[in-house]
C-alpha cells in the first residue's frame, strides 16, 4: 500500500513544480510589462536626440520615434566644447582611478587577510569603523583643502580611492583561496608581492572585475566632488555638464559647442544627446563584465 500511495502522490508532486499556462501567460505579460516601461524611456531619449527641430516642435519636446533621423546635436556637442573637454575629463578620471582604486583595494585586502601582519587587528578595525562613521563633507574638504588639491583633477580620485566595502567583500575573497597554495610559493621562496601579483591576483580575477566595474561606475557618475572641489569650468566632468546643462535646463549656446558646429540644434536634442554620451560608456562595458558578478560578490560575500 505505501508504494501504490508513492506511485499516486508522485504525479501531484511534479506537478507542483510546473506552473499552468494561464500562471505562465501571467509571468511572461509582467516580464514584457517591465520590459516595456524600462525600454521607453531609454528609446525617446535617443529618438529625442536623433530627431530633427520639426518633429521636436510637433511632437511637444519629446519623440518616440523619428522620421528623418540625423546626427546633428552629437556633431554639434563632440565638436570640441565644453562636452567634448568634460567626456575626455571623466575617462582619464575614470581610467586612472579605477586602476589606482583596485591596485589600492586589492593591496590593502591582502595585508588584512594576512592573520599575521603587521597592525592586523588594528587596520582592520579601522576600516570597519569607516563603514559606520563618515568623516562629513567639511572635514573632507578642509583635508583637500589642506593637501592643496582644490581645482586639481587628483580631487576626484583620492579622497575616494579605496571603499572599505570593496575592501572587506576582496579580503573574504582572498581568504577563501586555497592555503595549499600560498604555502608552496612561501616554501619556493616567494616573497609576499609576489605571492600577490603572481598568485592571489591571477586567481581572482572575477572578484576585481567586479569591484573595477564599481569603482568605474562611481568615478563616471560623481559629480559632487567635481561640483565642490573644481573652481575652474573647464575642468568639469561629463557628468557636471550633464547636471548643468540637462538637469538645471541651461541652454547650450555656440561658444559652449565650439568652433566645429555650424549650427545649434534644437535645445532637447542637444540635452538627449549629451545624456546618451554619458550612458554609452557604461552601457558597452557592463556585459563584459556581467558574467563576474555572481561569482565575484557573492563569494565573497558568503565566504567572509
Amino acid at each position: 500500500m505505501a508504494v501504490v500511495n508513492e506511485v499516486r502522490q508522485a504525479p501531484k508532486i511534479a506537478s507542483l513544480g510546473k506552473a499552468s499556462l494561464p500562471a505562465q501567460i501571467g509571468k511572461a505579460a509582467v516580464l514584457l510589462l517591465a520590459c516595456v516601461v524600462v525600454l521607453l524611456p531609454f528609446l525617446m531619449v535617443v529618438s529625442t536626440s536623433i530627431a530633427d527641430k520639426t518633429q521636436i516642435n510637433k511632437a511637444g519636446g519629446y519623440v518616440l520615434w523619428p522620421t528623418y533621423p540625423t546626427l546633428a546635436a552629437y556633431r554639434a556637442v563632440l565638436s570640441g566644447g565644453v562636452v567634448t573637454r568634460g567626456l575626455i575629463v571623466s575617462v582619464l578620471v575614470t581610467v586612472v582611478g579605477t586602476l589606482i582604486s583596485v591596485a589600492t583595494t586589492a593591496a590593502l585586502a591582502y595585508a588584512l587577510s594576512r592573520p599575521g601582519s603587521f597592525g592586523h587587528k588594528t587596520l582592520l578595525m579601522g576600516v570597519l569603523l569607516t563603514l559606520l562613521f563618515s568623516p562629513g563633507i567639511i572635514p573632507v574638504y578642509l583635508m583637500v583643502k589642506e593637501l592643496h588639491l582644490i581645482n586639481s583633477y587628483w580631487s576626484l580620485i583620492l579622497p575616494v580611492a579605496i571603499s572599505s566595502f570593496n575592501v572587506i567583500v576582496v579580503r573574504a575573497f582572498f581568504m577563501g583561496l586555497p592555503r595549499d597554495v600560498i604555502d608552496s610559493a612561501k616554501i619556493d621562496g616567494a616573497s609576499e608581492f609576489q605571492v600577490l601579483t603572481r598568485i592571489i591576483l591571477p586567481l581572482s580575477r572575477a572578484a576585481l572585475a567586479v569591484i573595477g566595474l564599481f569603482y568605474a561606475v562611481g568615478y563616471w557618475n560623481s559629480f559632487f566632488n567635481a561640483l565642490i572641489y573644481l573652481n575652474d569650468q573647464s575642468k568639469w566632468p561629463l557628468t557636471l555638464i550633464l547636471r548643468t546643462y540637462v538637469v538645471n535646463n541651461t541652454p547650450l549656446g555656440q561658444a559652449d559647442l565650439g568652433a566645429g558646429s555650424e549650427a545649434v540644434p534644437p535645445s532637447q536634442s542637444l540635452q538627449m544627446a549629451i545624456l546618451v554620451i554619458s550612458l554609452v560608456p557604461i552601457v558597452l562595458v557592463y556585459p563584459f563584465l556581467q558574467r563576474h558578478f555572481t561569482k565575484g560578490v557573492m563569494i565573497g560575500a558568503v565566504k567572509g
